[in-house]
């Protein structure tokens, strides 16, 4: 039971239990109740670390990969398309070698946010979208890039490279889908960044 109160919400664990009565009696129970709001805590910064980017809070590849499974299993029942998307940041190895990991990481993050606040948070993985659908989420991404990113005193612009794979068309599966994508978004960086492309 989770307890909204002043110091915060507060989650209990009851056991309750009968106690033998005379009958004809009113019956009697013994109550125990423990605070678990540190066990809570504890298991869900383990869910949030099992399945979450630790340095930008996404989604990690466990979850994109069960988020995958499922919308494929959905599509298979309802003949629906699904679309699966790599993004890769361009240059950035050079950010880090020249300004250092520090400020990277704080690049990370500050695009994570952006990307966060395009999609929306069940877009690890488009269900239900067509080839038209997946372009229109690509060009928001890039969109979303194009503004520069002030981190501490480096006005720094970065711009993603994007892979699309879709199904059935390009595998029924999330290894194929995954490759399929991979593949797409190096052809991307092959032929001048800043650009998706489809399988």
């Amino acid at each position: 039971i989770c307890l909204p109160l002043d110091i915060g919400s507060r989650w209990f664990e009851l056991s309750v239990a009968r106690k033998a009565t005379v009958p004809g009696t009113e019956p009697r129970f013994v109550v125990l109740s423990r605070d678990i709001t540190k066990t809570r805590e504890a298991e869900e910064k383990i869910r949030q670390l099992a399945h979450f980017d630790a340095l930008t809070g996404l989604p990690n590849r466990v979850l994109l990969a069960d988020r995958c499974h499922y919308a494929l299993s959905t599509a298979q029942r309802n003949g629906q398309s699904v679309a699966l998307m790599f993004l890769d940041l361009d240059h950035f190895k050079n950010v880090n070698d020249s300004l250092g990991h520090r400020i990277g990481d704080a690049l990370l993050r500050a695009f994570a946010g952006r990307l966060s606040a395009s999609v929306r948070d069940q877009d690890t993985v488009l269900p239900d979208t067509d080839a038209l659908g997946a372009a229109h989420v690509a060009e928001k991404l890039m969109c979303a890039a194009l503004e520069p990113f002030n981190i501490e005193s480096h006005e720094l612009t970065v711009t993603p490279s994007i892979g699309i794979a879709m199904y059935p068309t390009d595998g029924t599966d999330f290894d194929t889908l995954s490759r399929c994508a991979d593949a797409a978004m190096y052809h991307a960086k092959q032929r001048g960044r800043n650009h998706y492309r489809f399988f």
